[in-house]
């Protein structure tokens, strides 16, 4: 049957011990794509400039931080043996996962103490959080960063260029599933859908774009990584990790909206929000 064959090498430069991987290059770019996407956007959300480049300064880096960190718990057993990996960046090793908690989290402090509109703020993170994870995967992609599992269809991947982290993968079982680019698509129809609604939708709520956003997402992501054998297991659940982290972000979205939209119905904590419209 006929298969898409990639032959790229996966790194674009090496200089001495620079190497720029096409991996890294669009991650770099979906960084760069996703704060211009905030700062077309800002206006709809009351947002200026200085909000924007301020947060995206101590966000971006918290995103690289968690991204490493989660996949070096994933891979504990690994790093624990081998700890002079775990700041070996340029191998590669992130958890998408990771880079979101940890952008987040980073972000949403940095805008807590500054002072900014929280709920609003999250809602424009949301659009350019994405954007950006939809531009990494195109580098993905190229590289053969992940692996998916056989499949007979035909638009099955093969990669041929022996550097790439799927050759020896693609060897062994033949064409298998594009996991990453399934992924790509799905971040790209979820963006449409947020950019549907706020351009057509007359009525919405502060933070409903960043609910929309995780519910999607994990959703998407819960199944995509059916396509995918290269995340462990959680204990004997018979679930991966990213797979565990989607059901707990769905819970989580879904308990917390719940509690705070009757709360509000209620007029109970006005201050509170108050504090995250500021």
């Amino acid at each position: 049957m006929l298969n898409i064959q990639i032959p790229f090498d996966p790194t674009i430069i090496k200089l001495g011990n620079i190497i720029i991987s096409w991996h890294g290059f669009f991650m770099s770019l979906g960084m760069l794509l996703a704060v211009y996407l905030c700062l077309k956007l800002k206006d709809r959300f009351n947002y200026d400039e200085d909000m924007i480049f301020n947060t995206a300064f101590v966000a971006i880096p918290s995103g690289i931080i968690g991204a490493r960190l989660l996949f070096v718990i994933e891979y504990f057993s690994y790093f624990s043996a081998n700890p002079s990996k775990i700041f070996a960046l340029q191998n590669g090793g992130i958890s998408v996962w990771g880079g979101i908690i940890g952008g987040l989290l980073g972000g949403f402090l940095f805008a807590l103490i500054k002072r900014y509109p929280l709920l609003k703020g999250l809602d424009l993170a949301a659009f350019g959080l994405i954007f950006g994870q939809a531009i990494g995967r195109i580098g993905d992609i190229i590289n053969g960063e992940h692996l998916g599992s056989a499949t007979n269809y035909f638009w099955g991947v093969l990669y041929t260029d022996e550097d790439s982290p799927a050759f020896l993968h693609s060897l062994s079982i033949g064409a298998h599933h594009p996991a990453t680019a399934y992924e790509f698509f799905g971040d790209m129809i979820i963006l449409l859908i947020m950019l549907f609604i706020l351009l057509r939708v007359r009525y919405y709520f502060s933070g409903s774009f960043f609910i929309i956003y995780l519910l999607l997402y994990s959703i998407m992501r819960f199944f995509v990584t059916y396509t995918r054998i290269d995340s462990n297991y959680l204990l004997d659940t018979g679930l991966r990790i990213p797979q565990a982290v989607s059901l707990l972000v769905i819970g989580l979205v879904c308990f917390v909206s719940i509690i705070l939209y009757f709360a509000k119905r209620a007029n109970k904590l006005q201050g509170f929000f108050a504090r995250l419209e500021l």
